[in-house]
């Protein structure tokens, strides 16, 4: 199975991979988001460490289940070869109604296919009342402040 773009990535094409990301995450789809990474893909996200498809599916659906209302956004930070770093911001609020605003950093290395084999994430968390959120849905359907 091949995920364009694949490596080596340019500027311009780890921009389209991306932002394919940050679409495939606001679906909120374990299932389909599970399929940007290889069979055995490792991971490091928080605290937590993973590994393979089924365990990736697994860790989104408890994810999703309590991080209601999730509005993601992810910018390029840095490319090479195989390898995209990226910062990203995003809100959900949680079953009692607080709001929260998840800051983070990854770093993603890929096969040859395009496909997603390693994933470190460190993402830091902030209590934000409603009248302070700015990401609202998929991009682009709303007017947004500026990621900061």
């Amino acid at each position: 199975m091949s995920r364009p773009p694949v490596p080596p990535f340019t500027e311009e094409s780890a921009r389209v991979k991306v932002q394919a990301a940050e679409d495939a995450w606001n679906t909120c789809d374990p299932d389909r988001v599970a399929l940007a990474y290889t069979e055995d893909s490792v991971w490091r996200n928080r605290h937590e460490f993973l590994t393979g498809r089924d365990e990736i599916r697994a860790f989104l659906r408890r994810k999703w289940d309590r991080e209601l209302d999730y509005a993601l956004r992810k910018e390029l930070w840095a490319v090479l070869g195989n390898r995209i770093a990226v910062r990203f911001q995003y809100e959900c609020r949680d079953a009692s109604g607080q709001w929260w605003r998840s800051y983070g950093n990854e770093q993603w290395e890929f096969d040859e296919s395009g496909l997603m084999r390693r994933r470190e994430a460190s993402i830091n968390d902030v209590p934000i009342t409603e009248s302070e959120r700015r990401i609202f849905g998929p991009r682009g359907t709303a007017e947004e402040l500026p990621l900061r």
